[in-house]
């Protein structure tokens, strides 16, 4: 699972611009749950395979089911079974005999139903129960996480038609145990079933579901029965099934369909969003040196999704943001897409081959999904691309301090959903990529190899992974697991340098001052000295070490973990000049972002500094372009002469849209009317992130100007250019832009809202029409309660504060009620 939208919440809740003085809340105590040890589920019975024959109540929002389960013992011989069942009418539980339906006895609580058996079976005997049961989602009461905002299993979308532009769809979501909310089973995921799934839908639509499609069959009621079977096993949780109006592009990988389930209008962008895919099956294939192992790989997008997307095995679910056009996608590169495309794929071997054996460990299948955006990265971009997105890991991870208490292997959570967090994805990521560069690629793959096809279509733990690869590269590795998986926390590393001219030694000091234990680091220490590099193999063990050595001459660098591989809060005491000279000498994406950091802080003072900042708006890699534009601080005059004609030049040639786009917005902020005709002619381009810097460049220059052609772009405003369209009406309009700024945030996503809350709330202060007011006032209530248990609460509420004074200053007093109401409810205590 990827999710997408958590990760942008958590990054958004960072940002000053929501509340300049954000409330902390007060000290919780420990919850008593997170004293429970979460043990691998006890297997009494085994799943064998689970027959489904659904159909669909659209108007009651539910499902009609009867299934075969087939199951036995798994080791001690049993005369009653327990299955999972949530919220479900259940009408008849039988044994089925010789084709026969015996009826058993059996208590239900509306979550777990008990069988009594009609005798006692042995572990080398199986049997089939027969369930007639409907399942009742809408009126199951699940409770969501950050992750997986919701838990009901089965989702009517639109089920009557009301909501214009929205199409009527049924899916399901069944991590971390929502499959038995739609059936009956052992929702845990040490269980593996093969399956078969009949579905009767309206014929007008299609259906998706795992495995390959068997039959179908037209009914003489406007209904057809799709047949799908999946004939390897694999966990209940990774069910699926999609019903609705899609239209299916079809690949080849290796003779194995791969399919694209869109909705209609993006359906001719089906190979512009999805056509990598087999280039991707391949490359994890001959990596991994296992096969892609299911007989199809299917793909559908879907409306409200509650997470960002699902791996169900052979039929990945992602949620409509990877719908694109081929002009959104000009701006994508590997954004949140593409990453989600190819984590999702990965753990079609992470996740759905192997399985984690309990959500404790999770790590052996999210942390891989995580790496392996890395590991595509790399591959198809080059080493830049791939460092740049395992850095993003490590910051995600490290802005998050609440997570260093948290093990990667977890025997301990509030809750199972808990476990998808920054720790298993981001950390778990990062771990994985340090563990590939101490052991080597070939080691590592051999080692992944090894995992995949001593637990396939089983499930594996951290300690397997382990053996793994120390049967691969021969090298213990317990002390590596016992710290990074079994472990919390991370180095904060400290390091100082200081050069004897007399003696001619370097010494470089290394500091751990985390609590705790020492981290053991293997480090290699590159010392850049008369013209050439040497590399120094270091172990550091203490929470203090130093390493001395001798240099003919004063090293011009000595570059702490030259591989750029560690997962630490570092402090590295470098002087400006050694990160200059590391800027331009050290070859590694990191090396350059660091040097870059470090110049931002100094371009005022300091020439070298403003000689690395403008170098890097040339870098090889666009996003250090980006971020050498963005540091570039054109109020200085030496920063602003150097870097006003390269920006210009850039913002016209460069190849790369968000670099052309960070340019404009760079050259917008200098508010020179002389850019003007630059950025009139940046809005002709196919890019809507050039599009809509240019047209905030403009706002700066000639906000009336501006305010005419952000009307234009209404019909055809994506991404950064509907954002600049809101926020040039959010500025500058007025009662006749509100509609279509109000519509906009109400259908945005979170991050979107976030982007435009502050000149949202600025808008919704000085509009003239109360009852407009009163729409904004209630749309970032709304919002402010619905991620409130993210701990929103106390800025939304702050901001809520600002439009009642803001209008009680203009006379209007109408929405104070409803403010003091929502403020309340926010500043209260999260459930």
């Amino acid at each position: 699972m990827k999710t997408l939208y958590a990760a942008a919440l958590i990054g958004s809740m960072s940002a000053v611009a929501l509340s300049a003085s954000a409330q902390q809340a007060a000290p919780q105590p420990e919850d008593p749950a997170l004293k429970i040890y979460r043990e691998t589920p006890t297997k009494y019975s085994d799943l064998v395979h689970t027959k489904l024959d659904v159909r669909f109540d659209y108007k009651k929002r539910y499902m009609y089911g009867k299934e075969w389960v087939t199951l036995k013992p798994h080791f001690y011989p049993t005369d009653s079974l327990s299955l999972d069942a949530k919220g479900m009418d259940l009408k008849t539980i039988a044994i089925v005999k010789n084709g026969k339906n015996v009826p058993l006895k059996f208590t239900y609580d509306s979550l777990v139903v008990k069988i009594k058996l009609d005798r006692t079976y042995r572990n080398n005997e199986s049997y089939t129960v027969y369930i007639d049961y409907t399942a009742k989602p809408n009126e199951f009461k699940a409770q969501g996480s950050m992750a997986i905002t919701d838990a009901k299993g089965l989702y009517f979308i639109n089920p009557d038609g009301t909501e214009k532009d929205k199409p009527t769809q049924i899916w399901t979501q069944g991590e971390t145990e929502g499959s038995s909310v739609w059936f009956p089973t052992i929702d845990k995921p040490n269980q593996k079933t093969t399956d078969e799934i009949s579905m009767t839908v309206p014929a007008k639509y299609v259906t998706l579901s795992n495995g390959r499609l068997a039959s179908q069959k037209v009914n003489g009621d406007g209904t057809r029965t799709d047949v799908w079977k999946q004939e390897l096993p694999h966990s209940p949780y990774l069910f699926m099934m999609a019903v609705g109006d899609f239209k299916i592009t079809k690949d080849t990988w290796r003779g194995k369909e791969v399919s694209y389930y869109l909705e209609p209008k993006y359906a001719p962008y089906a190979r512009d969003i999805f056509g990598f895919t087999p280039e991707v099956m391949e490359f994890y294939s001959k990596t991994l040196g296992v096969d892609y192992p299911w007989n199809k790989y299917s793909q559908i997008v879907v409306r409200d999704y509650v997470s960002g997307a699902m791996e169900n095995t052979s039929a990945t679910l992602h949620g409509d943001y990877v719908q694109a056009t081929k002009r959104e996608l000009l701006d994508d590169y590997f954004g949140q897409g593409r990453s989600t495309i190819v984590h999702e794929l990965f753990h079609q071997w992470f996740g759905d081959y192997v399985t984690a054996e309990s959500w404790s460990n999770l790590t052996v299948n999210e942390s891989f999904a995580d790496f392996s955006e890395t590991l595509w990265a790399e591959h198809k971009y080059g080493k830049d691309a791939g460092d740049a997105h395992i850095q993003d890991d490590r910051e995600n991870y490290l802005s998050q301090p609440k997570l260093r208490t948290n093990d990667l292997v977890r025997f301990h959570y509030k809750d199972k959903e808990d476990m998808f967090d920054a720790v298993t994805y981001q950390k778990g990521g990062s771990i994985l990529y340090m563990l590939r560069n101490y052991l080597g690629n070939d080691a590592f793959y051999k080692g992944l190899s090894i995992y995949l096809k001593s637990n396939a279509f089983k499930n594996g733990e951290a300690h397997q992974l382990r053996l793994a690869l120390e049967e691969a590269s021969g090298r213990d590795l317990t002390w590596f697991f016992n710290q990074w998986y079994f472990g919390a926390g991370h180095p904060i590393l400290g390091i100082t340098y200081k050069w004897d001219e007399a003696t001619k030694t370097q010494t470089v000091v290394l500091t751990q001052s985390q609590d705790g234990n020492a981290f053991i680091l293997p480090l290699a220490i590159d010392v850049y000295a008369g013209g050439k590099k040497e590399r120094k193999q270091f172990w550091m063990r203490n929470k203090v070490d130093s390493l001395v050595f001798h240099s003919d001459v004063k090293p011009s660098l000595v570059n702490v973990d030259g591989d750029k591989m560690l997962l630490a809060k570092k402090t590295d005491n470098k002087s400006l000049d050694e990160f200059a000279f590391q800027y331009f000498n050290a070859p590694l994406y990191l090396d350059r972002y660091e040097a870059i950091k470090a110049a931002a802080k100094s371009q005022n003072s300091q020439a070298a500094a403003r000689k690395v900042i403008i170098a890097a708006l040339n870098d090889k890699y666009w996003e250090l372009q980006v971020d050498a534009i963005k540091a570039a601080d054109l109020t200085n005059d030496d920063v602003r002469n150097a870097a006003q004609p390269i920006l210009a030049k850039l913002a016209q040639l460069d190849p790369n849209n968000l670099v052309k786009a960070a340019a404009i917005n760079a050259l917008g902020k200098l508010k020179a009317s002389g850019n003007s005709n630059l950025f009139k002619q940046a809005l002709n381009s196919q890019s809507y992130a050039v599009q809509g810097a240019a047209l905030n460049a403009l706002a700066l220059i000639n906000p009336a100007e501006a305010m005419s052609l952000a009307k234009s772009y209404e019909k055809d405003s994506n991404g950064a250019l509907k954002q600049a369209v809101l926020t040039t009406y959010a500025v500058g309009g007025s009662d006749e832009q509100w509609p279509f700024v109000y519509s906009s945030f109400k259908d945005g996503q979170p991050q979107t809202q976030f982007n435009l809350m502050r000149n949202y709330a600025d808008m919704i202060g000085r509009l003239k029409n109360p009852a407009n007011a009163q729409q904004g006032v209630t749309s970032i209530a709304e919002f402010g309660n619905k991620y409130k248990k993210y701990g929103v609460g106390p800025q939304i509420a702050t901001i809520l504060t600002g439009i009642k004074e803001t209008r009680t200053k203009a006379g209007d007093t109408s929405s104070n009620a409803a403010i003091d109401k929502a403020v309340a409810e926010l500043n209260a205590p999260a459930n």
